[in-house]
């Protein structure tokens, strides 16, 4: 049998083929484009790939074009990490010398050796995909959006404390249109202070307010002309300037994150699980969305429940030596469901009774917060494997049955 494997990089890429006893039988140099792409096909059909029984590969990445190209049909395609690709590479030297073509033939032998220990790509379906990569993108725009958020925030610190403290009772602060419309029409203290009320109405009102708009502007007229310290003029200018670009990169990352969250919204409900998903407590389509972007739609991707929980970091992991052991918390874990699962558990603390009452248990027993969130997370993430193998909604009394009470005799 021969195993292929490929050594993936930004413009080029390294082929090995081994053959059952390890000895190379064939290596290559490609291009990252379709020209290459077709090389690398007729050199696995050179060596017997069918499409009845295609040639295994194993490669460092889960995605790309060339590993869109290697799924098609029956192949097996295993994404191999590069902590576990460096490891095997140490069992043939121990000088750590690295080259390109080398780690392809160390792929290639991870294949021939331990095929059985390397989980394959998931066979998920195009929508479960392309609801992955928007549910992914769009959780991307709300960390860049918080990030740039947080940078307006801290340079206002430095000469404008009177635009935080008008947008402190704001829900999203200064993500709200509102706050942004403001800034752009008066970028300093000193011109905010001059702004009059029919501007400041003109500007919730160009922001999308509706109601309120005339209590609003007073009050925050009232706080930009109340005493505030002042930067020197030629500096607090330079200082609005800045605060305009970073504004314009917040409105766009606002934007982005908007547009997504409505493709989301239309991608998902179309999708198979989308119903079992969402009879969950606490999850809502964006929440929904990036858990089944994560987990895939595949359900022969995780043998049992125990897998799924170990995938999304809620298990705890046993390191034991010699007399000594301890059960920690893990690192090792797909950072994206984690991030979800710890949204997902604490928004179901209100919208679940049972989940609430476990996590009360929890605590009580002695668990810090993130501690019980992430015990609720593990015992949630199992249900939620069951009903996607059972193909059932999520029920309240099954899931978190009501303790029965013991009635002692007199």
């Amino acid at each position: 049998m021969i195993h292929c494997g490929i050594d993936w990089a930004e413009r080029t890429h390294d082929i090995a083929l081994v053959d059952d006893a390890g000895a190379l039988v064939a290596k290559r140099y490609i291009t990252d484009d379709a020209a290459g792409y077709k090389l690398l096909l007729e050199l696995l059909a050179e060596y017997g790939d069918t499409e009845e029984s295609p040639i295994p590969v194993a490669i460092e990445t889960s995605r790309g074009l060339l590993v869109a190209v290697l799924r098609t049909g029956k192949r097996k395609v295993f994404a191999i990490n590069p902590l576990a690709a460096a490891r095997y590479r140490d069992r043939h030297s121990v000088s750590r010398k690295k080259s390109d073509p080398g780690d392809a033939l160390v792929l290639a032998n991870i294949l021939r050796t331990d095929m059985h220990a390397h989980r394959l790509l998931p066979q998920d379906s195009d929508l479960g995909r392309s609801i992955a990569v928007l549910a992914r993108a769009q959780q991307g725009s709300l960390w860049n959006r918080q990030q740039l958020a947080n940078q307006l925030r801290s340079l206002l610190r430095e000469y404008y404390p009177a635009a935080l403290d008008a947008f402190a009772t704001w829900t999203n602060g200064l993500c709200r249109p509102e706050a942004r419309e403001l800034l752009k029409a008066a970028p300093t203290p000193t011109r905010a202070a001059r702004l009059t009320r029919t501007q400041l109405q003109a500007a919730l009102k160009r922001a999308g307010r509706k109601r309120g708009i005339e209590v609003e502007a007073d009050r925050v007229r009232d706080v930009f002309r109340a005493e505030w310290a002042h930067q020197r003029p030629l500096v607090e200018d330079a200082l609005g300037k800045q605060m305009l670009a970073l504004l314009i990169q917040l409105e766009a990352a606002c934007t982005a994150a908007d547009q997504l969250a409505e493709a989301v919204e239309e991608a998902f409900p179309q999708h198979p699980d989308a119903e079992i998903l969402l009879s969950f407590p606490g999850l809502g389509i964006q929440l929904a969305a990036r858990i089944l972007g994560e987990i895939g739609d595949d359900h022969t991707r995780f043998s049992d429940a125990r897998g799924l929980k170990a995938y999304a970091g809620a298990s705890p992991v046993t390191r034991a030596s010699g007399k000594k052991s301890s059960i920690t918390r893990r690192w090792v874990k797909n950072d994206r469901l984690n991030h979800a699962g710890y949204l997902w558990a604490f928004s179901s603390l209100r919208a679940s009774a049972g989940a609430n009452a476990h996590y009360r248990r929890r605590r009580e027993h002695g668990d810090w917060h993130a501690a019980a969130q992430r015990n609720l997370l593990n015992r949630m993430i199992g249900q939620l494997y069951h009903c996607l193998q059972k193909q059932e909604h999520f029920d309240e009394q099954s899931a978190f049955p009501t303790p029965s009470l013991v009635v002692v005799a007199a």
